[in-house]
């Protein structure tokens, strides 16, 4: 058999098109199959800025915002003009495509295929497109994720929007004022801070008992206590039974109450998309409808593997390129690197912006003894900085063991997505809790809540300590007595 590519990449995701750079930058040859990229993820990052951007009374008509008369400000305090605002957002997402635009790709001497294929194993492993057989060595699946949509009763026929189209809504020339959003993953809650940010009507329903269920409660109710005082109505541990039309209005019904809205947004989840692949007659198992993959980010058969959304998990960028470099380095090379997410950061573009690494409070429980565990918090409104910005909502809270590692840290507030970068470096290097309370950050900056909470660790280990407190307080009494 002859080999044409020493990996093929069916794309179809950010992630497809970075691993195929990636390769290409190890002299490998390298053919990417995709039909399109969704870059919906920076649309609703584009739109979020415009509306932090926006406040009652200021004027942002490059961005399409126009503050309101007196008469509407305490309903809607800014008008959107949305072609302009969309127009904003087209330009972000145009810069950023062109980062890894297919033309940039076939400069870096990626063989770029445009079309849908399907693998084929006859006689040996190759993957079909436009009526050519691809033949690599290896086989890499990015084709990314798109809505899973509940089974609710009266949605498909009254209608919905989802993540991938809902900034279709905006080109309207009346586009819809009240929205209800299903789901709590954290794109749904990004969306629902800035539509309320924009002017609209939110209600978001959340079927797990927090707003967030894969942080902390504590910094879960705090971050929905801060979207309700923003305007987002939210209903926790709620399912959305049945939805209606009536009168040409949409009406939803979440538990004992209906609404009346103009649009809802469905934001439940991702599904892979993988069904139009053939894996099956190659080898590829599936566990409900999820690709079975190892550590190694190999499927059932060895030589394909797999990064990105479509093996599941939230859809962060930053996970999906660690997970391509990894894959692309065991499908060239030796298969021998692992994937290890304890250390790998994520966060949620809120205002304030939450983000997390490592285990939270009840992770660290399990897996470890209650003895062995501190855990460190500060509030952002002992910051100097948070002060003198007025952004004092916030909370910074690391978990670590008696011996000073760090094994988890969520921060909630202004500068969180770069705060924990830090933290996650910290904890990649094995550096203990008490070297971050050395940092000596430039004052004032928010980085000194990472200085405030590390020095909890020491505070903590003292006062546990009867005897090393006693030792001390006889130290000093008898140093200040000598010196007499």
């Amino acid at each position: 058999m002859t080999i044409d590519y020493d990996i093929v990449i069916i794309g179809g995701s950010l992630a497809g098109r970075y691993a195929a750079l990636f390769a290409t930058q190890l002299k490998a040859k390298v053919a990417l199959v995709e039909s399109r990229v969704d870059y919906g993820l920076f649309y609703s990052q584009a739109i979020g800025k415009i509306a932090n951007l926006a406040q009652p009374g200021d004027d942002l008509v490059s961005f399409g915002i126009n503050s309101r008369n007196a008469d509407t400000v305490e309903k809607y305090p800014i008008s959107v003009n949305w072609p302009d605002a969309m127009l904003y957002a087209y330009g972000v997402v145009s810069n950023i495509q062109e980062q890894t635009s297919p033309a940039v790709l076939a400069a870096e001497g990626v063989d770029v295929i445009f079309g849908n294929g399907q693998f084929s194993d006859d006689p040996d492993l190759a993957f079909a497109v436009n009526q050519r057989l691809l033949r690599g060595r290896t086989y890499l699946l990015a084709t990314g994720s798109r809505p899973a949509i509940p089974e609710i009763e009266g949605l498909q026929t009254t209608g919905y929007l989802t993540l991938a189209n809902i900034w279709q809504a905006f080109k309207a020339p009346t586009p819809p004022q009240d929205w209800v959003i299903i789901g709590g993953v954290p794109q749904s809650i990004e969306i629902a801070q800035t539509l309320v940010k924009l002017g609209c009507s939110v209600t978001l329903v959340v079927n797990h008992p927090y707003l967030i269920s894969s942080v902390d409660p504590e910094i879960s109710q705090l971050l929905q206590a801060q979207l309700e005082a923003e305007g987002v109505s939210i209903f926790t541990g709620k399912i959305v039974t049945q939805v209606r039309r009536i009168d040409g209005k949409k009406w939803i019904q979440v538990g004992d109450k209906a609404i009346e809205v103009d649009e809802i947004l469905v934001a439940t989840g991702q599904q892979p998309n993988i069904e139009s692949l053939n894996l099956s007659n190659v080898g590829v198992k599936l566990h409900q409808q999820r690709l079975l993959i190892n550590e190694k980010l190999q499927t059932t058969n060895h030589r394909i593997y797999a990064c990105g959304d479509v093996i599941g998990g939230y859809d962060f960028a930053n996970i999906a390129q660690y997970e391509a470099r990894i894959a692309i380095k065991n499908a060239l090379f030796l298969p021998r690197l692992k994937v290890n997410y304890s250390n790998i950061p994520w966060a949620i573009f809120s205002q304030p912006s939450l983000a997390r690494v490592g285990l939270t409070q009840a992770q660290a429980q399990r897996r470890f003894e209650r003895k062995e565990i501190l855990v460190l918090r500060h509030y952002y409104k002992s910051v100097a900085a948070a002060q003198v910005e007025s952004k004092i909502t916030g909370i910074c809270k690391l978990i670590v063991l008696r011996n000073g590692e760090i094994v988890g840290a969520t921060i909630l507030g202004t500068a969180a997505r770069e705060l924990i970068n830090l933290i996650a470096f910290a904890m990649s290097q094995k550096i203990r809790v008490k070297h971050l309370a050395d940092l000596s950050p430039i004052y004032p900056s928010f980085a000194e809540i990472l200085e405030q909470t590390a020095s909890e660790w020491s505070n903590q280990k003292l006062h546990s300590n009867l005897t090393w407190q006693e030792w001390l307080e006889g130290f000093f009494y008898f140093r200040r007595n000598w010196n007499l």
